[in-house]
C-alpha cells in the first residue's frame, strides 16, 4: 500500500517552470579587489609565541629514526606506487 502522507502536487514540473517566463540573470555587482592583512598579523603574532624548538617533537623524531620498523613496509610500498604512477612533467612542453 502506498502511504498518502506525501503529496504529489508538491513536485515541481518542467512545464510549470517554463510557464513562469524567461529567466533573466541578475547583473553581477563589480567589487574591487581587496586584501586584508589583519589575519596575517594575528597568525604572525601567534607564531612568534610558539617555541622555535619543541623538545618533545625532537625526542619523538629521534625515536622514530632509531626504530628499524619505521615507516612500515606497507607505507613505503604505497608511497612508491604513488611515485611510479605520477606522470613525468619534466618533458611537458605545454
Amino acid at each position: 500500500m502506498i502511504s498518502s502522507a506525501s503529496s504529489s502536487n508538491r513536485t515541481p514540473r518542467a512545464d510549470a517552470l517554463a510557464a513562469s517566463g524567461p529567466v533573466t540573470p541578475r547583473p553581477l555587482a563589480v567589487r574591487p579587489d581587496r586584501i586584508s592583512t589583519d589575519r596575517a598579523r594575528f597568525l604572525r603574532a601567534e607564531l612568534s609565541r610558539q617555541p622555535e624548538i619543541r623538545p618533545e617533537v625532537v625526542a619523538r623524531g629521534r625515536e622514530l629514526a632509531a626504530d628499524p620498523g619505521y615507516p612500515r613496509v606497507g607505507i613505503i610500498n604505497q608511497v612508491a606506487r604513488q611515485i611510479l604512477a605520477t606522470p613525468d612533467l619534466s618533458n611537458d612542453e605545454s
